[in-house]
């Protein structure tokens, strides 16, 4: 005679909720970019709030828009946090001058087609952070590589009613607003508001003028130029690099990625480095110069399109980090992070496939 069982009677494997959600996953993520935030608005000035404070707005709309159109809960998806996170991420990568409508069309094209065309949250291949910006660099260059000139909230840096009339009315067009180019013999006009430097960092720079066979030791000589990297972004990444530190702690992140990313760039970039040090930069300018450490700690950790297994965040983090530093040193553009997470998420399904774990008892 068989015997009727009980939910009850039911075995199952010992589980323990942590109590953590995407809610309050998002919130300590967004909490850890503050420290970065905060000298990236002393050093550039408020642009970069503004464009955070457009980021989230359009992301939000864009959210509800996508949601609406797949029958979704409103509630549910949009106080999740994930599209506040994507949105100040991205942010976090254009240039504080960056005109509204191309925040805003970045923003809609990340969503929209690397995220709910894969059916949202959980589902997407690429990071849609760096989907977006990779977007608007490609579609806009000349938007996307002006930048102000690193100042702080006393001195250097372009007047308030000046950064929003070129986010909102006035793009940066030769002639607009004054512009001066890092020379060699670094004596710049005085009355011009802006560098030429294009790109995100001092990454540019050093291309460029290397390209025009300058020495490394010659132009480190510039005063945009720090300790490490570029005076700026030296504080800037070591706030990022606190708040990925505070979610390793907190488990949010796991250590195997952003060792692998920085340490293989780091690794590489020394090669060279020693090879020839006045034509290779080395190791600590490429951490500090550029998103080295915002894309390790930020982006390429995103649990869904990153590897999944330890071996395989391993290699997945050294494919960026590798692939960041020949983009910066061989290629076309300056800095390379994004690209190399996006396509690193193209090899993610064939990396956990290989270095998927085995089954407790198997041989």
């Amino acid at each position: 005679m068989m015997m009727m069982m009980n939910k009850s009677d039911l075995i199952t494997s010992p589980h323990k909720h942590d109590g953590s959600t995407v809610r309050s996953v998002m919130v300590k993520v967004c909490l850890a970019l503050i420290p970065g935030v905060g000298c990236y608005a002393w050093y550039f000035g408020p642009g970069i709030l503004i464009q955070c404070i457009l980021a989230i707005i359009f992301a939000l709309l864009v959210e509800s828009l996508l949601l609406k159109a797949r029958k979704r809960s409103l509630y549910l998806y949009l106080t999740d946090g994930s599209a506040i996170v994507t949105a100040l991420i991205f942010a976090l990568m254009i240039s504080p001058l960056t005109p509204w409508w191309i925040n805003l069309i970045g923003i809609s094209f990340g969503l929209i087609f690397a995220k709910h065309l894969y059916g949202g949250l959980g589902h997407n291949l690429f990071n849609p952070a760096a989907t977006a910006y990779i977007f608007v660099l490609l579609c806009f260059p000349v938007h996307m590589n002006s930048w102000p000139a690193a100042g702080n909230f006393n001195t250097g840096q372009l007047p308030v009613t000046d950064i929003i009339q070129t986010i909102f009315s006035s793009p940066l067009q030769p002639g607009n607003i004054s512009t001066i180019q890092i020379t060699p013999d670094n004596e710049p006009n005085n009355t011009a508001r802006l560098d030429s430097i294009s790109g995100a960092t001092v990454l540019a720079d050093m291309q460029n003028r290397l390209s025009a066979m300058a020495m490394i030791s010659e132009i480190r000589r510039s005063p945009a130029y720090g300790t490490m990297a570029g005076a700026a972004w030296e504080w800037i990444n070591t706030g990022y690099l606190l708040g990925g530190i505070a979610l390793l702690i907190l488990g949010i992140i796991s250590w195997q990625i952003p060792l692998a990313v920085l340490g293989s760039m780091y690794l590489i970039s020394l090669v060279f480095n020693v090879h020839d040090p006045e034509l290779y930069a080395p190791g600590l300018f490429h951490l500090f110069a550029g998103g080295s450490i915002l894309g390790a700690f930020f982006v390429a950790t995103d649990p869904v399109s990153a590897a999944s297994t330890p071996r395989g965040k391993l290699i997945y983090g050294s494919i960026i980090g590798i692939l960041a530093y020949i983009i910066r040193v061989w290629g076309a553009y300056p800095d390379g992070i994004a690209f190399a997470v996006l396509i690193a998420n193209s090899f993610v399904p064939l990396i956990d496939k290989f270095t998927r774990p085995k089954v407790m008892g198997e041989y």
